[in-house]
């Protein structure tokens, strides 16, 4: 996952044209015999992030006399020599998750087909699962900058928000005694998920960081600390990623929920969290270029009362979740600067903290003059 609002981000090295003959040839060792798969034109979207690789492509075969055609996506774990966001790609369990979710929610996400674990036929794991139709609210240029998501009416915002927030609360009313979801467990010390997940953070940024050091972001994990809630609550199927970005919409209404790999189990103020706060980000982008934005839409007391409404669940230490998430999100913002030094677009500045562009946001969330819109 990465919010980086600059269109010309280089997210690959892979050639589209060597991916199609790859994918036909895969098409056909997974079909039965006969098929004669075609693979056409494979593309990667360009309005959103580039944590993992996304490929969509349509493809043709044989099956029972007919001539099939469909669309798909297929989600690849990104090339090690492209700085990739993340430390591990478990690409198997975005699979079962969707596979859970699909089963055990309305929650929309996409049909999931094929998981091939073989990185021999594409040079990594990845799975493939149809494509579905819609807008996505675009993170290249940020919806807050002039999108159908600012065009449309307040009404119709509205609708688009308290239709997302209903997906946390259906995502987070999953029965987890009723299946098996221990690969969501996250794996760091810790006697609490939540204690876990920081944990696991703190993993991160040391491997992000290499032989340098964010002071916003230690000063985060110091605030963590000292701020913890006293209850967590009970733990859920965290979403990660969870914020309208993600979501594939017809009219105002979501329709595909996508990108799990950020999924865990987890207090559901992680998700709440996270999905507030990434609209902060993307509105305090907007004042930054003099923008309107959306001052009105996803505002943390709006979002927690639907939220409860929906869910029957009393939203707890939300503040606590937003700086969370601002700190995972900084994070996630140094390693894309990286990529982009591996690429040649960016040097690193003499201040380290100047690429997180929220780093502002963050400080008053630290220092205690953070007033949530």
């Amino acid at each position: 996952m990465s919010t980086q609002p600059v269109d010309s981000l280089k997210r690959s090295t892979r050639d589209p044209a060597l991916l199609r003959r790859r994918l036909e040839a895969w098409l056909a060792h997974r079909l039965p015999e006969g098929a004669s798969p075609s693979v056409g034109d494979v593309q990667s979207p360009s309005a959103t992030g580039m944590s993992s690789e996304t490929l969509l492509f349509e493809a043709s075969w044989h099956e029972n006399g007919d001539r099939q055609r469909r669309a798909f996506v297929a989600r690849v774990a990104p090339d090690p020599r492209d700085v990739p966001v993340f430390q591990h790609y478990d690409l198997a369990a975005q699979f079962r998750v969707l596979e859970i979710v699909a089963a055990r929610s309305r929650v929309p996400v996409p049909r999931v087909r094929w998981l091939e674990e073989d990185p021999s036929f594409l040079d990594a794991p990845f799975f493939v699962m149809d494509r579905v139709e819609g807008r996505v609210p675009p993170d290249v240029m940020p919806y807050t900058f002039g999108s159908w998501v600012t065009e449309a009416s307040e009404a119709e915002r509205r609708r688009l928000q308290d239709a997302s927030v209903g997906v946390l609360a259906g995502l987070h009313g999953i029965d987890t005694r009723a299946v098996d979801v221990s690969f969501l467990e996250v794996d760091a010390p810790g006697a609490t998920p939540l204690r876990r997940h920081v944990a696991a953070q703190r993993g991160y940024y040391d491997w992000v960081r290499g032989d340098r050091r964010h002071p916003i972001i230690e000063r985060g994990f110091e605030w963590l600390e000292a701020h913890w809630p006293a209850s967590e609550g009970p733990a859920v199927i965290c979403w990660g990623d969870a914020r309208i970005g993600n979501m594939l919409f017809r009219g105002f209404e979501p329709v595909a929920v996508l990108d799990w790999e950020m999924a865990s189990l987890g207090p559901r103020e992680m998700d709440l969290g996270w999905f507030v706060f990434l609209h902060v980000f993307f509105e305090d982008l907007a004042h930054q270029f003099n923008l309107p934005g959306l001052p009105d839409f996803l505002r943390s007391a709006d979002v927690t009362a639907t939220y409860e409404q929906a869910s029957g669940h009393r939203v707890r230490d939300l503040q606590f979740y937003e700086c969370y998430a601002a700190l995972r999100h900084a994070i996630i913002m140094t390693r894309t600067h990286a990529r982009r030094v591996h690429f040649g677009e960016a040097e690193w500045p003499a201040d380290v903290d100047e690429p997180i562009m929220h780093r502002g946001v963050l400080s008053r969330m630290l220092d205690g003059s953070w007033v949530a819109p």
